[in-house]
């Protein structure tokens, strides 16, 4: 069973998700948000969200463009799942990859700012969030976003660095966006959360050697659910599952044990707690996920 995979040992897939947050026009902290000049609209990008069984996972995050239909011509020819690829882009998740829509100036491609750097995903965990990218930009639908990597990206292993090389060397991912899957604050305020699948997007190819292929998926705050909950004690070092028949989706505890996994479609799942150092693992059944709501689950204390 794929949620069983701390059994299986060094695991060939990495947990987690990176998830990010897509604000347009959102409300600035500051006292007076700036106005938005006419015609145009404001988008910040946040990180958030990343366990794993890694002690660190450094990503290169050189560049964040965002495609943009002035015209606003829709995309319903978009029937593609959830990972948001084609066929075309399933062979080839790192973009290397020319728009072919007729109308060429209807599409727009505009670069938010942001500090490039190496970005430590395994510290974005259980609802930490920090500042991705941000900027004004050409007002319209945003059907695209492409992040482009540099070449330092590596992971570290019970305290040994490994190099995490992509696929043919690409360095760009490109993730398509409906635009019917958005938060729709207001016309101009859009929220949408993209999650950077990670325990499908590091591959384990041999010992010592990794590979990234980008896996992304996308929810939002209004059309999923979270649950939280706190497992003890923190030395049974726990990794959480959260799973049905269609979904399965990973956690691991804080320092204090405590979890919360985000972007669960509604329905009923279970939550598989699979502990280590001796202790037993239990399974919490028939757990409630509603929309735009957090399941609280009480205190989880594993015996050995």
């Amino acid at each position: 069973m794929k949620n069983m995979f701390r059994k299986m040992g060094l695991p060939v897939l990495l947990l987690g998700t990176l998830s990010v947050i897509i604000y347009a026009c959102t409300k600035n902290n500051s006292a007076e948000p700036q106005a938005v000049p006419e015609g145009m609209q404001k988008v910040s990008l946040m990180l958030t969200d990343d366990p794993g069984l890694f002690d660190k996972v450094m990503i290169d995050i050189q560049r964040v463009e965002v495609l943009v239909d002035t015209c606003n011509r829709g995309n319903g020819d978009r029937n593609d799942d959830d990972d948001r690829w084609d066929d075309r882009d399933r062979c080839g998740w790192w973009e290397d990859w020319k728009d072919k829509d007729k109308d060429k100036d209807c599409d727009v491609w505009d670069t938010l700012g942001i500090n490039p750097g190496i970005y430590d995903l395994l510290q974005l965990r259980n609802g930490v969030d920090t500042s991705l990218a941000n900027g004004v930009i050409r007002k319209g639908r945003i059907e695209k976003i492409r992040i482009t990597l540099g070449p330092n990206n590596s992971l570290v292993k019970d305290s040994i660095t490994y190099p995490l090389k992509s696929i043919n060397g690409q360095v760009k991912i490109l993730i398509k966006v409906r635009h019917e899957e958005w938060d729709e604050i207001t016309p101009d305020n859009l929220q949408l959360w993209l999650d950077f699948d990670v325990q499908r997007s590091i591959i384990q190819v041999s010992r010592g050697k990794f590979i990234l292929k980008p896996v992304i998926h996308v929810w939002t705050v209004r059309q999923t659910g979270s649950v939280s909950g706190k497992v003890l004690p923190t030395d049974a070092q726990a990794v959480i599952t959260v799973f049905n028949s269609l979904d399965s989706l990973y956690a691991i505890p804080g320092r204090q044990g405590e979890f919360k996994v985000r972007g669960l479609k509604t329905g009923t799942y279970s939550v598989f707690v699979n502990a280590g150092n001796g202790y037993r693992d239990t399974t919490v059944t028939d757990v409630k996920i509603e929309r735009n709501k957090d399941t609280k689950l009480p205190t989880m204390t594993l015996r050995r």
